[in-house]
């Protein structure tokens, strides 16, 4: 998805059913870990140190567990239900690690609605491109009521530099 310039659509509690899905993939690279170590604060050795992750049980770098709820929640945000959701919670249960490289995609798929407040359960995971499963959980939103239509601003660019 490109993120400047976007237009999002949402989809409000009414127009969704049970069994709506939607999802998006995304390729993590070395920087996104970075990135996602900056925006964190978690610098675990894990994450960015490769010789310290190579005496791990997984051989190598791997990127934050919670960098798959990102995606979840961009899904969430932009897609289903869209601009204007509000994130009550989740759960997340982390089945095997992302590893540099891996297309990662976040699929939701809606499996029941609460009238009450204009709840909407969903159904999370993240797959990887041998479609193994990496995460699942459960995410509760409140769905928008109104109908929106907005279009992105140009966001900034990221540049990282060693100090």
């Amino acid at each position: 998805m490109n993120l400047n310039n976007h237009e999002l659509t949402n989809r409000t509690f009414d127009e969704i059913q049970v069994g709506d899905t939607a999802l998006i993939s995304r390729q993590i690279t070395a920087r996104d870990i970075e990135i996602f170590a900056i925006l964190s604060g978690d610098i675990n050795p894990v994450h960015l140190d490769p010789a310290f992750a190579q005496k791990t049980i997984f051989k190598g770098i791997i990127a934050h567990g919670i960098w798959g709820g990102a995606l979840i929640s961009t899904v969430l945000g932009t897609q289903l239900p869209g601009p204007g959701t509000i994130y009550l919670g989740q759960t997340l249960e982390f089945m095997r690690p992302t590893k540099v490289g891996d297309i990662v995609t976040a699929t939701v798929t809606v499996t029941e609605k609460q009238d009450k407040k204009n709840i909407v359960i969903l159904d999370c995971r993240c797959t990887n491109q041998q479609q193994e499963e990496l995460i699942r959980g459960i995410a509760k939103v409140m769905a928008p009521t109104e109908k929106v239509n907005w279009q992105s601003k140009i966001l900034p660019e990221i540049i990282l530099k060693n100090q």
